[in-house]
């Protein structure tokens, strides 16, 4: 994935109602109708959100009749969940490291305890 296309997708996800309408979405297909609803915003306003997770590539609208059902683009969020892949797997290891480190420093177990009856 492009540095580009990353900083849209990311840009377009840091918005609680994008997010909202990607997670709905993820449940299947739905009308701009339909992802207006739980939203106290004008159906102008969520065409707004709509259209900068289009221009993401996170979701398509196509056309049937008089609705324009919108769908969730999986494989762009496949890309993201890769990308973020690579710096969790990054972390999980420094901290297996530290973990490790830390293990290795900690004193033998009865040593360095005081026994209650001396």
């Amino acid at each position: 994935m492009r540095s580009d296309e990353l900083s849209r997708a990311f840009a377009a996800l840091a918005d609680p109602t994008r997010r909202a309408i990607v997670a709905r979405l993820a449940a299947g297909e739905a009308t701009v109708s339909e992802l207006a609803e739980p939203f106290d915003m004008t159906q102008p306003s969520i065409s707004k959100h709509l259209k900068v997770l289009e221009q993401a590539g996170l979701i398509s609208r196509g056309r049937a009749a008089q609705t324009r059902p919108c769908r969730l683009e999986a494989a762009r969020l496949r890309d993201i969940a890769q990308w973020v892949d690579v710096y969790r797997n990054l972390w999980e290891e420094r901290f297996e490291r530290l973990d490790a480190f830390l293990q290795s420093t900690r004193p033998p177990a009865g040593k360095g305890k005081k026994n209650v009856h001396e």
